[in-house]
C-alpha cells in the first residue's frame, strides 16, 4: 500500500473507531457536562491523561501508515509488523491510548459514568485482542509476530524500550 493511501485510510479509520469510542460514546454519556467537581488535582490529571492519550493515538496512527504502509483497520493491514517506536515498549499502545483518553475525559469531567465505560472499552478490547488481533497476527506474521510478543509486554508498557526487536 502507498504512504498516502495508508495515511488517509489509517485517518479515516482514526475518525470511525477511536473518534466514536473515545469522543462521540462519552459525549453521549456525558454531553461534556461537568459532574460534581473533582478536587482541582484529579481534574488536572485528567487533562494530561487525555491529553497524553491523544499523543499516543495520533503517533501510533502514523506508524501504521509511514512504517507499516497499512491502517489499524483490520481490513487494510500493515505490510509490515510496525516493531519500533512506540511499538518497543508495549505492543497494545492504541488501545491503552483510548482508555487513556476516557479515563482523563472521566477524571476532567468528574462523571464516574466513564470510569465504567472505559471498564467496559478495557474488556472488549481484551477479548479481541486475545480472540482475534493476536491469531490473527500470528498467522500474517508468524515467528516475526511470536518472537514480539516475547519480548515486549502486551498491556504494561516497558519503563525501556525492548533492545531487540524483530525486524520485518
Amino acid at each position: 500500500m502507498r504512504k498516502i493511501t495508508a495515511t488517509v485510510g489509517s485517518a479515516v479509520f482514526l475518525v470511525l473507531a477511536p473518534g466514536v469510542v473515545a469522543g462521540l460514546v462519552p459525549w453521549w454519556l456525558t454531553g461534556w457536562r461537568m459532574g460534581a467537581a473533582f478536587p482541582a488535582p484529579v481534574e488536572i490529571t485528567g487533562t494530561v491523561l487525555a491529553a497524553a492519550g491523544a499523543a499516543v493515538l495520533l503517533t501510533a496512527f502514523a506508524q501504521f501508515a509511514m512504517q507499516g504502509r497499512g491502517t489499524p483497520a483490520p481490513s487494510a493491514p500493515t505490510e509490515q509488523l510496525v516493531v519500533r517506536g512506540l511499538y518497543r515498549y508495549v505492543r497494545n499502545p492504541m488501545y491503552l491510548a483510548v482508555l487513556a483518553v476516557i479515563t482523563g475525559q472521566a477524571l476532567l469531567l468528574s462523571r464516574p459514568v466513564l470510569l465504567g465505560y472505559a471498564a467496559a472499552v478495557a474488556a472488549a478490547f481484551i477479548a479481541f485482542v486475545y480472540g482475534y488481533e493476536q491469531p490473527t497476527l500470528t498467522r500474517r506474521y508468524g515467528a516475526q509476530y511470536q518472537a514480539y510478543q516475547r519480548t515486549v509486554p502486551g498491556w504494561q508498557p516497558r519503563l525501556r524500550p525492548a533492545r531487540k526487536t524483530p525486524r520485518p
